[in-house]
């Protein structure tokens, strides 16, 4: 008689292997921010222009992900899963805007600090400054994990690694913005690049714990890429796109995001 399930030992493993395929896929897409952090080490300050050009860049790879490797992604699982492309969709809604909204409501009442912007949330005197840039770039970093860990959850490899690469790729300039904005305010180059190297761990316990929710629950793998995909947005419509037109280099920063978007579609069209 065929074996129309693997036994328990075998999805035990495939679990497994998923799992740490999402944390080690996100974890490297992490360190890539420690790569960019290096810089600070040659470069005392960016050009505003400079500055801009490369977070918009980051951002164009974080809006194609948003729509190649997650929210395209989760309507064929959902419509796999659930055998109706309508429940799929409207299930990977909900999840894209959950994940908007949530991150909305930790960046309404967590305290962090924008780049240029400067303080937003409570105003909490006893946290040091470095700390609010670090719980800046955690809300940042952590739905960029959950994404990658997602992404290698659905058990497609290539997807996975796909979402790792550009990640990674985006986590340079963020880095090596964020330790040159570290020594601007008075750090010293290594504690500006130990800060912004730890930053990039927020990235694999996201990719742990994508990883671990949507393989032990198969039918939330399209609600939660949908949620990385909302999270993601609204960081780059909240957060980035704002803080990189507001000093006049508003073409620039436009440009910068296409050529980020259009480097991750080709990413995802060629190794996807």
């Amino acid at each position: 008689m065929p074996v129309l399930f693997p036994p328990p030992t075998v999805r035990y493993h495939r679990r497994m292997d998923v799992i740490w395929s999402g944390f080690l896929g996100s974890l490297a897409a992490g360190m890539m921010t420690a790569v960019g952090a290096v810089g600070v080490f040659f470069f005392r300050s960016l050009s505003e222009r400079l500055e801009d050009g490369l977070l918009s860049f980051a951002a164009g790879i974080m809006l194609a992900a948003c729509f190649f490797s997650l929210l395209l992604p989760a309507i064929n699982f959902g419509e796999i899963e659930f055998g109706s492309k309508i429940i799929a969709v409207w299930l990977v809604i909900a999840g894209f805007l959950s994940g908007g909204f949530c991150l909305y409501l930790m960046h309404r009442y967590l305290p962090h600090e924008h780049f240029h912007a400067g303080h937003e949330g409570p105003d909490v005197t006893a946290i040091r400054r470095i700390w609010l840039f670090v719980f800046a770039i955690t809300l940042h970093n952590f739905p960029e994990g959950m994404a990658v860990g997602s992404g290698f959850a659905g058990g497609d490899l290539h997807n996975g690694m796909t979402l790792a690469t550009g990640i990674g790729i985006q986590n340079i300039p963020e880095g090596l913005a964020v330790a040159i904005a570290l020594i601007a305010v008075g750090y010293s180059r290594m504690q500006s690049f130990l800060v912004g190297a730890l930053t990039g761990l927020a990235e694999p316990v996201g990719g742990l714990f994508g990883a671990v929710a949507v393989s032990l629950a198969g039918p939330v793998m399209p609600f939660a890429l949908a949620f990385s995909a909302g999270a993601m947005l609204l960081i780059i419509s909240d957060e980035i796109i704002p803080e990189t037109h507001r000093r006049g280099f508003e073409s620039l920063a436009t440009f910068s995001l296409m050529i980020g978007f259009a480097c991750m579609m080709f990413l995802d069209a060629t190794l996807g």
